[in-house]
């Protein structure tokens, strides 16, 4: 549930001299950010601690913030997906034996990918080298499992824009697990 875009713009003013008004921001939103961040991780504790993160780096950068027509949670979901790719670079790299000698099937179709997890983390290492709009907009679509209008509301965009940077978003993983793109789906 989203606040009302003028109870939210008044709120994150508030939240600017407020610790009060930050709380009632983190309440709202700390369950729909910590399922995001969980969506990408799969591990409770690192989860936990990035959402953490993401509402303290907020809290620091509250007074900068500056509303650009999205709402409040666009801001915080760029932060968490920021939050999410630092986790990942900040970790050694482990892999299994079996994950290491296992050859996937570059034919297989991108949505049959991300639900075997063997190629889950493959397939996020693709999505998060995409250009921002695009990793955002496939994020949420993916991790979320948003409806293109709420993403568009997310990231303030139209749906028809949303499903443009999702539908290049699909190719530039394709082309990045080397599944060939037709030239139909380049359209």
């Amino acid at each position: 549930m989203t606040l009302p875009r003028a109870y939210e713009d008044q709120l994150v003013e508030r939240a600017k001299q407020d610790a009060e008004a930050f709380g009632e921001l983190y309440d709202h939103y700390f369950g729909q950010i910590y399922r995001f961040v969980y969506s990408r991780l799969h591990e409770q504790e690192a989860a936990e601690d990035v959402t953490s993160e993401v509402f303290f780096k907020a809290l620091r950068a509250i007074g900068r913030y500056r509303p650009s027509g999205h709402p409040f949670s666009a801001w915080l979901y760029q932060i968490a997906v920021n939050a999410i790719n630092d986790h990942y670079r900040s970790r050694r790299p482990t892999s299994s034996l079996e994950s290491a000698i296992a050859v996937p099937d570059p034919q297989r179709p991108v949505a049959e990918r991300v639900a075997d997890s063997a190629e889950a983390a493959r397939v996020w290492s693709a999505i998060d080298s995409l250009p921002p709009q695009q990793r955002m907009a496939m994020t949420l679509k993916l991790g979320e499992d948003l409806k293109l209008a709420q993403i568009g509301q997310i990231m303030g965009k139209s749906e028809g824009a949303i499903k443009l940077l999702i539908h290049r978003g699909m190719i530039g993983v394709r082309q990045r697990l080397g599944v060939v793109v037709s030239v139909e789906e380049r359209a």
